[in-house]
């Protein structure tokens, strides 16, 4: 590759980086932040009607990836791109005007649509012999973006409503702005093959890596457990204030962020089957520990730990999914394969919850430890040597 095709490629990558930046930091900011409260408070329905809604974005998202990558295959991005995002846009929009019940949870439906476009546009263009690295590039700019959001909006909101989605309206409409400056260019020219044959040749490669897809659901499973728990689990179990919380989520989310470019390239360089078990594994141990200490300092450094985990698993996790994406149908290969990852996003919050109720947020936090392990476990003890996995992790 020459120099100036480098700073071309560096250069879109900037760009998808800012545009996925701003896109999550504004769901972000409302999802966690504005919806909940503004919903609730301001507009008058109920938290389970909210509950609802934020389900059924992620419901979206989730079904929207696979027909987003069909379009992907076979349109220019940068109309495919700004049209979603200009959807979405709308939803927002619908969301702070509501006055019912269903034209919340549609208008909810609608804002999911427009963040499948720009990941999949974004994890089909990184480079194979540096994909590790990218993963890292970007998963930065969406944990960024996704961390920082809620935090910087709940200073806003202080002030006024209007005013936090006056600035989430000005966020978005320049991520659509700037994806009309998106490249064209496919890193891959896809063949034009009949849809049903392509969801024919696509199965055939969930099943060829059938040993990955227990990773692919448990491990959002698992996290998804956490969300709706952890603020009762460290008010109630932590004895910590919102504003301690708070530090937690700030330790985590940094130190996530510091970690995943240097472990991304470790990744490429050593292999990336340790880095999946090490992380599963520490990740496990560490949320274990976590509902026996009631010290702030001590809880600072178990959350930093665990950010440094979930970024020694992000990288490893996506560049290994990525060899197994059809190379001339990246835009609906990905699609399917963050479809599946997301079954355990769309349950893992419906089933903490359910934990939670029954026993407690420490229980809860429990399970999510013992599922981690056990990913950890599996892909250490579990895939034969002829089923390509190994060899794949090695890469």
């Amino acid at each position: 590759m020459t120099t100036s095709s480098k700073q071309s490629f560096a250069s879109h990558m900037l760009l998808y980086g800012i545009i996925l930046f701003l896109v999550e930091f504004v769901r972000g900011a409302f999802l966690v932040s504005f919806l909940p409260t503004y919903a609730v408070y301001a507009l008058g329905f109920t938290v389970t009607t909210v509950g609802w809604a934020v389900s059924v974005h992620y419901v979206t998202d989730t079904l929207i990836k696979c027909f987003a990558g069909y379009l992907l295959d076979r349109f220019p991005l940068r109309l495919i791109v700004p049209a979603g995002l200009a959807i979405s846009l709308g939803g927002l929009w619908l969301l702070y005007i509501v006055q019912s019940i269903w034209l919340l949870i549609g208008a909810s439906a609608l804002f999911g649509i427009g963040l499948s476009p720009i990941w999949l546009v974004c994890l089909s263009k990184v480079r194979p012999e540096h994909r590790a690295e990218h993963m890292g590039v970007l998963y930065t700019c969406w944990l960024a973006g996704l961390g920082s959001g809620p935090i910087i909006l709940n200073f806003i909101m202080d002030a006024s409503y209007s005013i936090s989605f006056w600035c989430m309206i000005i966020l978005w409409g320049i991520s659509l702005l700037l994806s009309f400056f998106i490249s064209n260019r496919k890193s891959s020219t896809p063949t034009q093959i009949p849809l049903r044959n392509q969801i024919s040749m696509l199965w055939e490669k969930l099943l060829t890596m059938k040993t990955l897809l227990p990773g692919m659901t448990l491990q959002t499973t698992a996290a998804g457990m956490l969300v709706p728990v952890l603020p009762g689990f460290a008010s109630k179990i932590l004895g910590f204030n919102y504003s301690q919380y708070s530090y937690l989520l700030i330790a985590g989310g940094a130190f996530t962020v510091i970690a995943l470019i240097p472990m991304g390239k470790l990744s490429d360089r050593l292999g990336k089957k340790w880095f999946l078990i090490g992380g599963f594994a520490a990740f496990a141990v560490i949320l274990f520990a976590l509902p026996f200490t009631s010290h702030l300092w001590i809880s600072l450094l178990l959350a930093a730990l665990l950010g440094i985990s979930y970024a020694a698993v992000l990288p490893a996790w996506n560049a290994l999914l990525a060899q197994y994406v059809p190379k001339d149908n990246q835009g609906m290969g990905w699609g399917l394969f963050s479809s599946v990852e997301g079954i355990g996003v769309v349950i893992g919050p419906v089933l903490g919850g359910w934990i939670a109720d029954t026993f407690n947020e420490s229980f809860t936090i429990m399970v999510s430890a013992v599922l981690l392990g056990a990913i950890a476990l599996y892909y250490f003890v579990a895939p034969p040597e002829g089923s390509g996995l190994q060899t794949a992790l090695k890469k």
